[in-house]
């Protein structure tokens, strides 16, 4: 038994139970644990003697609690300072009363930073009380009554709906005589056990009139013009977080506005974990206008319930919602089957049956039907900004993208894809010919420093990502000039180096810092990095090494890497003249170097592949303009060695290969060694796989392999081993396309973001990115006429002797509009009304209008004392509606 028998008694004053009674507070309740640390015995003593809202001076206080004046004040003071009491200067005097626990005490405790930081087990105990009457209040509170309340965004609301002053955040600012900011209770809560979700606490919550003045006076907070009040906002709903208020004062009355998100929030946790928004709901829904919406899932990624998410307009049968409930809270025993504990990590993106192939199969899932759309309209500078939401380098991309997206379209099933990477690559033009190019707001302002080790395309998006955060960001690259695989590997004449260039110098702007010609294990270590200030690395080397064929004559002097020719290629073209070039490979990296070796002096370049033409890695479109351009390209054979004379190779002899894949599906060529042939050559450029090539660079650090030579990091946060390392792109996965490393960089700078914040977890309110795509055998057609595909004009030149640069044209802007006018927008926005809590983030994101917040509800708040006999009238209710739900499920089941 505790000996803190006051503090107990006055716990159990404020819940109001009767100590030591069945009901009773005791010293395991998280009420108690909360203020166990932090009040004496002696301040107990003294909190026994406030009132609940009842103002009362220290003179009262001293005469009721028989203690001197001086030492009540002294003890009132602490009280105050610990967030037990609040206190009010009344003229002269300063009166002093408790709040209820939540909000309230719990709040008020959990912001004092020292105490927190002292003795963690406060921030704990605000998670155990949220845990322990969540599951009571499940649909006990009727819509508008619950302890806070979401109040939508302002311009989320329908111009139709009807809308009261108590339903503007902007009335409660107006009307403020005081204001400050504070950090966010809840998210100290949730940082203090590690289980942040990466929005951080600082500056996060509106305190009004005499909690101003209370957050002010004890340190909690700091005082702000309602014009900062109101930027604030402002910066919360561009982060797609919503309103809150405690609702415990009457209607249209508060002292608080809260900036929410879904994943730390504990008032939003009823939603969530529970099931039960009615809470915390406002009076609204949000809406799907079918006509406008185009799927690009821009909403579903700010709902803080996962109460929208993505369907197919295009299904054979009819979009399913959400979920076909038959319980709610308030006609149900609402019980852990009905919870969803692991809500922070499980988040869906899109409805089981699927959504729009473009989003779902894109690495980097950027919203391809909503600057598509906006593309349509005219509006290149937001669709350039949608994109770079997710890929800071359209115009790289819209140059060398696999286009995995146009493989997927579903228009392909009525005639041919949409020309998704040539409107990209417009939008993406007309800001590089721009004089003031387009930079994206710079969030915040941090001091710890980041640094990225590789200047490829996920090592300048994690920086790019990074910069846009607010971090100090460098970026150390071993060559002369930024770029990495992009500069180095991709020959001019599918993508010019000043396009490259011109992308990166964005980076700048953005602040970010870059340091050429360093490498990372040689001219600086990690750990030398480390004593510098740096917190965290993104390791994201490309893979730069080309392997051999271990076989006989491979090392003759004139047996070059292809990703070494490129590099060299790439830097300045060979002066002299490569003869007969063999090119032995069948992926992109092999037609590269095949198109680049026809540019140059020779007597004509052959390709040799083990693959048959349909099966070659490299991607159709590469394979056709190789041979339009008079690559020979010979399927079907591999070699078996190299003959070479005095160190130089002069044939080269392949055998059939008859298959390249065993039963399982692992490479596992066969060879027919009495089909083969002899070929003379005077260059033979090798492109059968690529290597990591690590250096000194993890020397001494414990970073763990995988046997083919990249880092093991965790698939999801991008984690190695070394908990402030991290690996992305060709370094982790091996070499893959552009837009993959992009998607890891983006991955990357979420991960860091949180990791050098203290107590953020890297999984916990993260997107799974889990888009699943429409069945395309479940698509109607019907009703859609087939459209040409507008195409790209090519420049072909005579001869291609020394020709680098690229010869695809633009889409003209006629073009622009016709293309886009033919994507089906196949892809639509759900909402599970039941989950929706009417916060209006949505349709802050939403570019077409088509998501708006509908009045369904009239409810008012009340005032706290007022509450009890509401919630006993509507439990009385609530039971009555299961008994006879029971009793209509027991009569159907007889029929």
């Amino acid at each position: 038994m505790t000996d803190q028998i006051r503090l107990l008694e006055f716990v159990n004053k404020v819940s109001n139970t009767r100590m030591g009674s069945k009901n009773g507070v005791t010293e395991e309740d998280p009420r108690f644990k909360l203020l166990e640390k932090i009040v004496t015995e002696e301040m107990a003593e003294v909190a026994l003697s406030l009132e609940y809202r009842g103002h009362r001076t220290a003179e009262e206080i001293a005469a009721k609690c028989g203690k001197p004046l001086a030492e009540t004040k002294h003890l009132l003071d602490q009280l105050v300072d610990v967030g037990v009491s609040l206190i009010k200067r009344g003229g002269d005097v300063d009166t002093y009363w408790y709040e209820t626990w939540v909000p309230g005490i719990f709040e008020l405790v959990v912001n004092h930073k020292e105490n927190v930081a002292k003795y963690p087990q406060i921030g704990k105990a605000f998670d155990d009380y949220g845990l322990m009457r969540n599951p009571i209040a499940a649909g006990n509170f009727p819509v508008g009554l619950g302890l806070m309340r979401v109040i939508p965004i302002e311009s989320s609301i329908d111009g139709s709906s009807r809308k009261a002053s108590s339903e503007e955040v902007s009335g409660y600012i107006r009307g403020a005589r005081l204001i400050s900011v504070s950090d966010c209770s809840c998210r100290t809560s949730r940082e203090v056990m590690n289980q942040g979700c990466g929005h951080l606490k600082e500056d996060m919550c509106l305190q009004l009139d005499d909690a101003a003045e209370y957050y002010i006076r004890t340190g909690r907070g700091r005082e702000v013009s309602k014009e900062e009040a109101f930027e604030i906002i402002r910066k919360a709903e561009r982060d797609g977080l919503m309103h809150s208020i405690p609702n415990t004062e009457g209607e249209g009355h508060t002292h608080a506005i809260c900036n929410c998100c879904g994943c730390s929030c504990y008032a939003l946790r009823a939603a969530n974990m529970y099931n039960n928004p009615d809470m915390m709901r406002s009076n609204y829904v949000s809406t799907i206008d079918k006509d406008k919406c185009v799927g690009c899932g821009e909403c579903v990624e700010v709902c803080p319930t996962n109460a929208i998410q993505l369907g197919h307009r295009l299904c054979v049968n009819s979009e399913v919602p959400l979920l076909k409930r038959k319980d709610f809270p308030h006609d149900t025993e609402w019980g852990p089957d009905k919870w969803n504990p692991d809500y922070r990590i499980n988040r869906k993106e899109t409805l089981e049956t699927g959504t729009a192939p473009c989003k779902s199969e894109c690495p980097a899932h950027i919203s391809i039907p909503g600057y598509i759309k906006l593309a349509s309209q005219g509006r290149f500078d937001e669709a350039l900004e949608m994109i770079k939401k997710e890929n800071p380098f359209p115009a790289v991309c819209g140059r060398i993208c696999p286009a995995l997206c146009e493989s997927a379209c579903t228009r392909n099933g009525l005639d041919a894809s949409v020309a998704i990477d040539d409107i990209k690559k417009f939008i993406a033009e007309l800001d590089l010919k721009k004089e003031d190019r387009f930079l994206p707001e710079i969030r915040r302002t941090h001091e710890k420093k980041i640094a990225i080790i590789g200047g490829g395309p996920s090592g300048l998006t994690c920086a790019y990502y990074l910069a846009v955060e607010g971090y100090p960001v460098t970026v150390f690259e071993k060559e002369k000039d930024m770029g990495g695989m992009l500069r180095y590997g991709i020959p001019a004449f599918r993508l010019q180096k000043d396009v490259i260039q011109a992308e990166i110098d964005v980076l700048k702007s953005l602040g970010v810092i870059f340091k050429n010609g360093v490498t990372v294990g040689e001219d600086v270590t990690i750990k030398e990095l480390r004593s510098q200030g740096y917190e965290a690395f993104y390791v994201s080397i490309g893979a730069q090494k080309g392997r051999s064929l271990s076989i006989e004559g491979d090392q003759a002097e004139n047996v070059i890497a292809g990703v070494d020719f490129l590099r060299e290629s790439a830097v300045e073209p060979p002066k002299k003249s490569l003869g007969r070039t063999i090119v032995i490979g069948g992926g992109n990296v092999a037609i590269d170097v095949a198109r680049s070796a026809l540019r140059m002096d020779q007597e004509g370049v052959s390709m040799f592949c083990l693959e048959e033409r349909e099966a070659m890695p490299a991607l159709q479109d590469e394979v056709h303009e190789a041979l339009e351009e008079g690559v020979v390209i010979t399927n079907g054979y591999g070699p078996r060695r190299i003959l070479a004379k005095d160190g130089r190779a002069y044939a080269i002899e392949f055998r059939k290969c008859i298959r390249t894949l065993d039963e399982n599906g692992r490479f596992s060529p066969l060879f027919d060694e009495e089909d083969y042939l002899l070929v003379e050559a005077d260059t033979i450029l090798l492109s059968v796989g690529q290597a990591i090539h690590w250096g000194s660079l993890l020397e001494g650090l414990g970073v763990a392999l995988h046997p083919n030579g990249t880092i093991k990091v965790d698939p999801k946060t991008l984690q190695s081993s070394v908990p402030d390392i991290f690996a992305g792109g060709d370094a982790a996965t091996g070499p893959k396309y552009a837009i993959h490393a992009i998607a890891h960089g983006k991955e990357a700078s979420i991960s860091i973001h949180r990791f050098v914040n203290k107590g953020q977890s890297l999984v916990y309110g993260r997107s799974n990115k889990a888009f699943i795509p429409v069945d395309l055998t479940n698509v109607d057609y019907s009703g859609y006429d087939t459209v040409q595909r507008e195409r790209v004009y090519t420049v072909h030149s005579d001869t291609l002797a020394g020709v680098f640069t690229d010869a695809r044209g633009l889409l003209s802007e006629d073009q622009i509009k016709a293309e886009t006018m033919r994507c089906l927008s196949c892809g639509i926005s759900v909402v599970d009304e039941f989950l929706c809590v009417g916060c209006g983030a949505c349709s802050t994101r939403c570019k077409f209008d088509a998501i708006n917040l509908t009045k369904v509800y009239d409810a008012k708040g009340v005032d706290f004392p007022k509450l009890k006999p509401l919630i006993v009238r509507n439990v009385m209710k609530r039971k009555v509606r299961i008994v006879r739900k029971k009793v209509k499920a027991k009569i159907l089941g007889a029929v």
